[in-house]
């Protein structure tokens, strides 16, 4: 089991930054993977960025990169999403994923992860 809590979430103005936390426990040394999503109201959870927890590699969305950055704190068992240049369109509950699993496929896709957090809300106005 792994059980993963979001914290920085907040409301800012675009072009501001926010540093999301996702502080994990319990069997964490079994994650292959580990991820950001977001959802807005009415649209459909995506992911934003993944960090193959090995070796340090990343991948993002076509629309955060240049902007965000994961990084992780293996000390800490602690995984960062900071984020820069933010956009109203940004705005939406961010969730922090972990993979246990080592499946492959897309490091992006929803259905590889198999931990989840509760979410921290973001929320840039214009």
């Amino acid at each position: 089991q792994v059980q993963l809590v979001e914290s920085g979430g907040g409301s800012v103005q675009a072009g501001g930054s926010l540093r999301l936390s996702c502080a994990a426990s319990g069997a964490t040394y079994r994650a292959y993977y580990m991820a950001w999503f977001r959802q807005a109201p009415g649209k459909a959870r995506e992911g934003v960025a993944a960090i193959y927890t090995g070796g340090g590699f990343t991948t993002y969305a076509d629309s955060v990169k240049g902007r965000f950055t994961i990084s992780q704190d293996n000390a800490k068992n602690t995984l960062y999403l900071q984020m820069n240049s933010l956009k109203p369109e940004d705005t939406a509950m961010y969730y922090c994923a972990a993979d246990t699993s080592g499946s492959a496929g897309m490091w992006l896709a929803e259905g590889r992860y198999n931990y989840w957090g509760q979410g921290t809300q973001v929320t840039v106005s214009s």
